[in-house]
């Protein structure tokens, strides 16, 4: 598990390989990550959405730019968590993933970017 801590916003990731498949008679890989967003600030702020750069072994990079998280823009309290489950498929069998968050501080209303830390993907079994 990998962690970072920016503007008062501790991120931590956990993944897991889920297993392979085909498509387009192309073999995939696929991922399931866990991300708990923890709120160490003193206000209120509201995920508003997420930048992620995926890149895989073979260096084929795919850009993923949206609102919020798997459908949601949540409040988070101070000393409150956020945790979500997520996955991605790759074209390789490992691969990489980081990126950020835009956050909004609810008392002030500013913008603030949260970065998310980059973490390896790849089958524990082909590990030693």
């Amino acid at each position: 598990m990998v962690h970072q801590v920016t503007s008062g916003i501790k991120i931590s990731v956990d993944h897991r390989f889920e297993g392979t498949f085909y498509k387009d008679y192309q073999l995939m890989y696929a991922f399931e990550y866990t991300i708990t967003i923890e709120n160490l600030s003193q206000s209120e702020v509201q995920l508003h959405s997420r930048n992620w750069v995926i890149n895989d072994a073979l260096h084929i990079p795919k850009v993923v730019k949206g609102p919020g998280v798997v459908g949601l823009q949540p409040h988070i309290l101070p000393g409150d968590k956020h945790q979500y489950t997520s996955g991605c498929v790759l074209h390789a069998p490992f691969g990489t993933m980081k990126g950020y968050y835009l956050m909004v501080n609810k008392l002030t209303q500013n913008v603030f970017k949260v970065s998310i830390p980059k973490f390896q993907l790849f089958p524990y079994h082909a590990v030693n």
